[in-house]
């Protein structure tokens, strides 16, 4: 009996000392910013929208690549990752992300969701975060022109084909579409309500999932689409809110440019309560901030523009008290080519004034709380013979409709020592 004792006894003392798993917590909004466990959360992050699409065992899947990628991006500090849910509308359609996931409407291609699956679960494993986003306003990935086509709007005009001003005139239409609403409402209910087929945990109960986000850059796209616009936005917040309590939303918003230049409107909405925190864009070649043909010699320019647009959001995020996310900016190399002997010398002095905007955010426990920058090409190559993406091509951060090298940040850019000096720095803010 004795014996036994001293066994159950030593059992339990073994089991008590045993370092207990770090569980992962869901990211917080405390005192209006980020939070993990207490702890504030400032962090330097990428976009890695084909996470999805790599994690499938279906076409365009290698997961083999994803684990190497997910990997680097966490030895590098990057734990942050803006990620498409899925592609709307059949495969084929020019400079369309494929395989898309939505193939009708409440169809879906189940490889994809798989793929989700795989890759939530394996950044949990890692600690990693996620912000999904549902929907897209621009054609590469179906989005608006896609439910105004399945609910008999005609066909869809292609920008790269018909022209912007004929796209933009058609996808309008969306926010006076009840119709349209309420079918991405219903394909919102069905990712948000999903169980992770490999951790068996509802996405509604994962930690990883650090934010649902409505739409990439949802605009009104006229005047007299901003109360439908507005509106729509936050009738959406709130039915997330509704699914998923214990994960933040957002809107996926560019900022007073993705607002038909109205500061007002983008107040007015990301003053919602169902909305946690504020999201801008920031394109310095596509805004007409740098010369294409002379990029280094107007760097510096892009920078003034930039601090600007900063200072102009992080005003309105600090009388709301909420954090604010640079969660798209990109650059093109130094003599605007799509290979890697092209040098980023001017990328890595834009990338670095943002980076610094963070770093002393977090000193001072400022709103400015993160930046995705968009995109991660890490293990993948550019095609030698096409500049524009085709079946079989690696996925790089750059969609289809543009050049492949365009923004895409790779594993061998100086770069990346860029981008785990800061992340150390942030690290090391106590």
């Amino acid at each position: 009996m004795k014996n036994i004792c001293i066994l159950i006894i030593s059992a339990f003392i073994l089991f008590s000392c045993k370092p207990k798993e770090d569980k992962q917590e869901f990211v917080k909004i405390e005192n209006g910013i980020f939070t993990i466990a207490g702890k504030p959360y400032y962090f330097i992050g990428t976009n890695f929208w084909y996470g999805a699409i790599l994690g499938s065992t279906g076409e365009g899947g290698n997961r083999e690549r994803l684990l190497k990628e997910l990997d680097f991006l966490k030895a590098n500090g990057m734990d942050n990752l803006r990620i498409l849910v899925g592609a709307d509308g059949e495969s084929g359609t020019p400079f369309r992300v494929e395989p898309t996931l939505v193939k009708a409407p409440g169809v879906y291609n189940d490889t994809i969701f798989e793929g989700l699956d795989f890759l939530m679960a394996e950044m949990g494993k890692r600690k990693m975060y996620a912000v999904l986003y549902l929907g897209n306003s621009w054609e590469w990935s179906g989005g608006y022109m896609q439910y105004l086509e399945w609910t008999g709007h005609g066909e869809a005009p292609i920008p790269g084909v018909a022209g912007w001003p004929v796209f933009m005139e058609y996808i309008k239409q969306f926010h006076q579409c009840d119709s349209c609403k309420q079918l991405f409402k219903q394909y919102t209910y069905d990712v948000i309500s999903r169980t992770n087929r490999y951790t068996g945990v509802k996405y509604t109960e994962d930690p990883a999932i650090m934010s649902w986000q409505i739409a990439n850059e949802p605009r009104a796209f006229s005047n007299e689409n901003k109360p439908a616009y507005e509106q729509w936005l936050k009738d959406m917040a709130a039915y997330i809110k509704s699914l998923a309590p214990n994960q933040l939303v957002s809107t996926g918003s560019e900022g007073s440019w993705g607002s038909e230049n109205d500061m007002e409107l983008y107040k007015s909405i990301h003053s919602d309560s169902n909305i946690d925190y504020l999201t801008i864009h920031i394109w310095p070649k596509n805004w007409s901030w740098i010369n294409p043909d002379s990029i280094p010699q107007s760097v510096e320019r892009a920078i003034k523009f930039t601090n600007e647009y900063i200072q102009e959001h992080l005003v309105f995020a600090e009388s709301v008290r909420k954090p604010l996310v640079i969660e798209e900016f990109g650059f093109p190399r130094d003599n605007h080519q799509y290979n890697l002997q092209d040098p980023t010398t001017a990328r890595d002095r834009y990338y670095e004034f943002i980076f610094k905007q963070i770093e002393t955010s977090a000193n001072e426990r400022g709103q400015l709380a993160g930046c995705n920058f968009w995109a991660w090409g890490g293990f993948a190559r550019p095609a030698a013979d096409h500049i524009f993406w085709k079946k079989g091509d690696d996925y790089m951060g750059d969609p289809g409709q543009e050049e492949q090298g365009l923004n895409a940040v790779f594993d061998t850019d100086s770069t990346i020592e860029l981008i785990r000096t800061f992340n150390e720095r942030l690290r090391d803010i106590k």
